[in-house]
C-alpha cells in the first residue's frame, strides 16, 4: 500500500503554506467592516455562540443502542448487545477582539457478543483549549492545546492478559502557535508553522516495546531488551494545519468534517500525519437522535498488526498502515 507521503508535499511547502497564506489572504480583506451582510443560506447554523458576549456554557449527551437476537437461525450468528455513550461539554468566552474556546469530548463503548464478555469498543477522550486574538476581518492570532487518550485498559481479545493501551497510553498533545481564518460559523481553517507535537506512553512495559512510535528499550548484551529503557515521550516540532467544516443538509441533517495535517520538520516530513473525522448527524425529534461516524488515521511512526495474507509467516508482523473506524448509532440525546 502507499503511504500517504504520495499525497503530500515537502515539509517546505506546508510550512510557506501556514505563514504565507494568512498574510495574503489578510491583507485582501475588504477594510469596511461594518457593510451589509449578504443574504444567509436557508439552513445556515446559528452565529449566536460566536458573537455573543461573554460566557456561554453548554453541552449534550446520547446513549446509543443496538442489539441482535438469534434463536435457532439456520445461517448461524451471534447474538448482541452492543451500548456507546458520547457526551461533550463547552464553554466559549467573547470579548471585543478576543475569544477562549474550552471543550471536552468522551467517547466510550461496550459490546456483548454471544457468551463471550463484555469488551469495550470504543474509548476516547479529547480536550481542547483555544484562544485568539482578531487582527482583521476573519483573521486571528490564535494558540491551541489539544490532548487525545482514553480513560481504561484495552486488551488483547485473544490473549487477555496482553495489555494494548491505557490511560496516558498513548496520550497524543499538540500545542501550536499560528493563525486562524474563520469567514463564517460553517468553516474554520487554523494553520501553525509551529507546533509541538508530544507522544506519551505512562506504561513502561509498552514503551518498552516501542509502542505507538516511542523508542524501544535498548537490547542488552545477550541480545535482549533490557526493562526500563524505553522512551515514554516523543516529542516532535512541525507544521500543523487544522480544517474544520459544518454544514446543515436539511433541517434536521448536519454534516461536520475535521482534518488535521501534521508534518515533522526533524524526520521524514513528507510523510504527513492525518487525522480526518467526518459526522452525519440526524435529529429524529427532541431526545431521539442517529449519526453516522468515520474516522481515518495515518501515523508513520505507528505499526500496526498486519492481516494475515500480508504477514509471510510471521503472526507478529507488523506494518504501517491506514487507520480506519466507522460507527452507526441510534439513541437517545440531551443537551444543556
Amino acid at each position: 500500500m502507499k503511504t500517504v507521503s504520495h499525497f503530500f508535499g515537502r515539509r517546505s511547502l506546508l510550512a510557506a503554506l501556514c505563514v504565507w497564506l494568512p498574510v495574503a489572504l489578510a491583507y485582501g480583506q475588504d477594510p469596511i467592516p461594518n457593510r451589509v451582510p449578504a443574504p444567509q443560506a436557508a439552513y445556515k447554523i446559528s452565529a449566536e455562540v460566536d458573537t455573543a458576549q461573554g460566557w456561554r456554557r453548554g453541552g449534550a449527551g446520547t446513549l446509543n443502542f443496538s442489539q441482535v437476537s438469534l434463536s435457532n437461525w439456520a445461517p448461524g450468528g451471534q447474538s448482541s448487545l452492543s451500548l456507546l455513550g458520547l457526551g461533550n461539554i463547552y464553554a466559549h468566552y467573547r470579548e471585543d477582539k478576543h475569544s477562549v474556546d474550552l471543550a471536552g469530548n468522551l467517547i466510550y463503548g461496550l459490546l456483548k457478543a454471544g457468551k463471550s464478555r463484555v469488551r469495550k469498543n470504543d474509548d476516547r477522550l479529547e480536550l481542547n483549549a483555544r484562544y485568539a486574538r482578531n487582527f482583521a476581518p476573519k483573521w486571528s492570532y490564535a494558540g491551541q492545546l489539544n490532548l487525545k487518550t482514553q480513560l481504561t485498559p484495552t486488551n488483547d481479545i485473544v490473549r487477555t492478559d496482553s495489555l494494548l493501551s491505557k490511560f496516558f497510553a498513548p496520550a497524543y498533545i499538540l500545542a501550536s502557535l499560528g493563525f486562524e481564518y474563520k469567514p463564517n460559523d460553517d468553516f474554520s481553517l487554523f494553520l501553525s508553522p509551529v507546533t509541538g507535537k508530544f507522544t506519551v506512553v505512562a506504561d513502561q512495559a509498552l514503551a518498552d516495546a516501542g509502542a505507538f512510535g516511542v523508542r524501544a528499550a535498548r537490547l542488552g548484551s545477550d541480545g535482549r531488551p533490557v526493562a526500563g529503557t524505553g522512551e515514554r515521550l516523543r516529542e516532535e516540532l512541525g507544521a500543523y494545519i487544522n480544517a474544520r467544516y459544518r454544514r446543515p443538509l436539511l433541517p434536521n441533517i448536519t454534516y461536520q468534517t475535521r482534518l488535521e495535517l501534521f508534518s515533522n520538520y526533524a524526520h521524514n516530513p513528507q510523510n504527513v500525519d492525518v487525522n480526518w473525522e467526518n459526522l452525519l448527524d440526524f435529529k429524529v425529534n427532541k431526545f431521539f437522535s442517529a449519526s453516522v461516524a468515520t474516522t481515518l488515521v495515518y501515523d508513520d511512526d505507528i505499526l500496526v498488526p498486519l492481516n494475515v495474507d500480508e504477514q509471510n509467516g510471521d503472526p507478529t508482523a507488523r506494518g504501517r498502515r491506514i487507520q480506519f473506524k466507522e460507527t452507526l448509532g441510534i439513541g437517545l440525546t440531551y443537551k444543556f
